[in-house]
């Protein structure tokens, strides 16, 4: 793998936020895996794993919009460190009362809704401090080898993880997180925010979020995506979280294979990561959005219940058209939102994302036991490939363009050097 130095826009942040990713990485993407046997273990159903995903998600919806605003206000740097520790302290909680063999599951949900809350602060603040980590011609590649960096922890994380719980009891993996936490915690506390210039005057926390607003709601292409991935990102997450570990349990022989599913994903986001170190779509957001259709297989598969290779082998391609989409749309954001804006657009961003999602989760159970698990997720699959084909009439979103610098242009007219092919 590429090191983080043969990225050119590699800063000392950049080189931290990545570490503290990979590390986070490799806890958090086990953990979600515990979290749901941790609560079938506990005698739990379909119902009890919607609960508890949909807690982790409602204090998204609550707090993201004024994550986003806190971030634009405060060094970002220490929203991310007091996010973590708060994560820190649930999970560590969360693993001792599934090592203890007592979790009642309204326990559960309030550790797994703090773990939440702890993430609404954070992922503002950490998409603005990444956001602003890197020069503009650089950073294609340079979000490109964060999400790699990432979705490659992601690999080791699901696959140990699904390994772990196979073996021993879940607990231990959400105790591995709670660790993860701390660590990257500590390195995130050494981020330097002195190239972003001070907030002056002293407008108010709402008024912050009526400036946020009106750079989402004054472009089309945004708020179009937005509501896109409202959309998308609640049945995909409903699939995942409920449906795909009950299929797992009673179809495919447990934790193990599921876990493998997960890291095939994970091997395909790595590839698309890859890929888009090279590949610089001019229309950002056309090839980001054709690449959302492949989303609807993992339903479909689940709802057959195809064999685990064929499983595996739809979330690889899922994996690569998500990271093709992650890519081009960071690209986007980067180009066209003003730095002291990044934290609030991001919070609108992950709000519209997430604010169906513990509906979702939640009905997931109830709507199995209406219409039967098969036919829910055919229309988790139909629902991701009407909304995504609904978002590219908007014209923006067709015609949105990456800007090419001078540089680019004089290598394009003249071709690559040899001493930028050898260093390729």
């Amino acid at each position: 793998m590429t090191s983080a130095a043969a990225v050119p826009a590699a800063s000392r942040n950049y080189g931290l936020l990545t570490a503290a990713a990979i590390i986070t990485g490799l806890g958090t993407h086990g953990a979600l895996i515990a979290a749901a046997f941790a609560v079938l273990a506990s005698g739990g159903d379909a119902g009890d794993v919607g609960l508890v995903a949909a807690a982790r998600t409602a204090p998204l919806v609550l707090f993201l919009l004024i994550g986003g605003a806190i971030a634009d206000r405060l060094p970002r740097h220490r929203v991310m460190v007091a996010s973590n520790a708060l994560n820190c302290v649930s999970q560590a909680a969360f693993a001792w009362l599934v090592l203890a063999g007592d979790a009642q599951l309204w326990q559960m949900m309030v550790l797994t809704a703090l773990c939440g809350t702890g993430h609404a602060f954070f992922n503002p603040a950490a998409e603005g401090m990444l956001l602003s980590s890197v020069t503009g011609e650089q950073a294609a590649k340079a979000f490109a080898f964060f999400r790699m960096s990432m979705q490659g922890a992601a690999i080791g994380g699901a696959a140990i993880g699904g390994a772990m719980i196979a073996a021993m009891d879940p607990g231990w993996v959400l105790a591995v997180d709670a660790v993860a936490f701390a660590v990257a915690g500590a390195l995130r506390a050494f981020l330097d925010v002195s190239h972003i210039p001070e907030r002056t005057g002293g407008s108010s926390l709402l008024t912050d979020l009526r400036e946020g607003w009106r750079e989402v709601a004054g472009r089309p292409w945004l708020w179009a995506v937005v509501l896109q991935f409202s959309v998308v990102v609640a049945v995909v997450g409903a699939a995942e979280a409920v449906y795909g570990p009950l299929v797992a349990q009673e179809e495919l022989g447990g934790a193990r294979p599921w876990g493998f599913a997960l890291a095939a994903f994970g091997v395909g986001t790595l590839l698309g990561a890859v890929l888009m170190m090279r590949w610089k779509p001019r229309r950002l957001l056309l090839a980001g959005t054709l690449c959302v259709f492949p989303l609807a297989l993992p339903s479909a598969s689940l709802a057959v219940p195809v064999p685990v290779t064929v499983l595996c082998a739809a979330m690889f391609v899922t994996g690569v058209g998500i990271e093709v989409f992650g890519v081009s749309w960071m690209t986007a954001l980067h180009q066209e939102i003003p730095e002291d804006k990044l934290s609030r657009v991001s919070s609108y961003d992950w709000f519209g994302s997430v604010a169906m999602l513990p509906l979702a989760t939640a009905a997931a159970g109830p709507v199995e036991s209406l219409i039967g698990r098969s036919q829910a997720l055919w229309g988790c699959a139909t629902l991701i490939v009407v909304v995504t084909a609904g978002v590219l009439f908007v014209p923006d979103v067709r015609n949105l363009t990456r800007r090419v610098t001078v540089k680019e242009v004089a290598v394009e007219a003249s071709g690559p050097a040899p001493a930028a092919v050898s260093a390729e």
